[in-house]
């Protein structure tokens, strides 16, 4: 993994399942959140892989979703080296690949998979195609801190389902990164 091995180490941030209004103090979001916030662009809940920038990969980021949601905690915490590396949008033809790799290493039921398999899908649709810039881990680091340092709570609260639904219907334009 490079310059994120460690990742999870270096940073105060807590996974969590579903999606959030707002980052606590532990961080507490979903993998897509703490990934749009480590690449520079402003919080904001993300309920699907379409809520994301242009620049992350639709089929990883849902697949991404997918293993964060259905995972225990502890385990979801071994996904934090990873949110640097969903700015990987390619062309529709690599796309496509990656969304076919997933689905065909996944063919079973996606509600009982084994989580380390779940990983070496990932790992492997991640090596398919553009690669994610490399951000340094200071500046993550310090992107992170700085969403964290906004929160009013100790840990984020989980969105409700018809909040959701309700935020939905009005729909999200993507963000710009911030400087």
């Amino acid at each position: 993994m490079g310059v994120m091995q460690g990742f999870d180490h270096v940073l105060n941030w807590k996974l969590k399942q579903g999606s959030h209004p707002f980052p606590g103090k532990d961080g507490g979001t979903c993998i897509n959140e703490a990934a749009l916030v480590a690449e520079g662009f402003e919080y904001r809940p993300i309920r699907q892989a379409e809520d994301m920038p242009d620049c992350f990969s639709r089929p990883i980021c849902r697949f991404a979703m997918l293993l964060n949601d259905q995972a225990c905690d502890s385990d979801r915490q071994r996904l934090l080296p990873f949110v640097t590396r969903l700015a990987c949008a390619d062309g529709p033809e690599v796309e496509r690949a990656r969304a076919a790799y997933i689905n065909r290493h996944m063919r079973t039921d996606f509600g009982e998979f084994p989580f380390d398999r779940g990983l070496k899908v990932l790992e492997g649709a991640l090596a398919i195609g553009r690669q994610a810039n490399s951000a340094e881990i200071g500046e993550v680091k310090s992107r992170m801190e700085a969403v964290q340092a906004k929160a009013t709570t100790p840990t984020s609260v989980p969105e409700s389902p018809l909040l959701a639904k309700i935020k939905s219907w009005f729909g999200a334009k993507d963000a710009e990164p911030v400087a």
